[in-house]
């Protein structure tokens, strides 16, 4: 499970280190892509997987909607491995797609977690008063 809130600094390669928590959870590696936010989307390979198993690869009968959304997230999805200081690399065109330059944001999100720039980050995060509004609205629909 990946929780939490994490700042690291993004060295001139690309590098970012990952939370030692998150690292435990990783066996083989990661998929990074971008799915609806300003952010980049990390899943395990495992994670991953089970989720693209339920696409129907080659289809002729897909949606166009479902062929542009497919073409955004798995043209901009990548592999990436943690090295043996904990790092991995993020892609130049996910960087720049997202804002990312010298510092990120690593906010675990359950099953996954997000890469955010601090700016986006911050315009993205509830205030206590949203998450309540938001559980409330989803209460009502119970």
């Amino acid at each position: 499970m990946f929780v939490g809130e994490y700042e690291y600094k993004v060295d001139n390669k690309g590098r970012l280190p990952l939370p030692p928590k998150f690292r435990k959870e990783i066996d083989d590696g990661l998929m990074l892509t971008m799915v609806a936010d300003d952010c980049i989307t990390a899943y395990t390979k495992n994670d991953w997987a089970k989720m693209t198993a339920s696409q129907a690869p080659g289809s002729f009968l897909v949606s166009d909607k479902q062929r542009k959304l497919n073409r955004f997230i798995f043209s901009n999805a990548n592999e990436a491995t943690i090295d043996n200081q904990g790092r991995i690399s993020l892609p130049a065109n996910l960087r720049e797609r997202v804002s990312i330059k010298d510092c990120a944001i690593i906010a675990g999100i359950n099953s996954y977690f997000e890469i955010w720039s601090p700016d986006l980050w911050k315009q993205e995060r509830l205030t206590t008063d949203e998450a309540r509004e938001y559980m409330e609205v989803l209460e009502e629909r119970k």
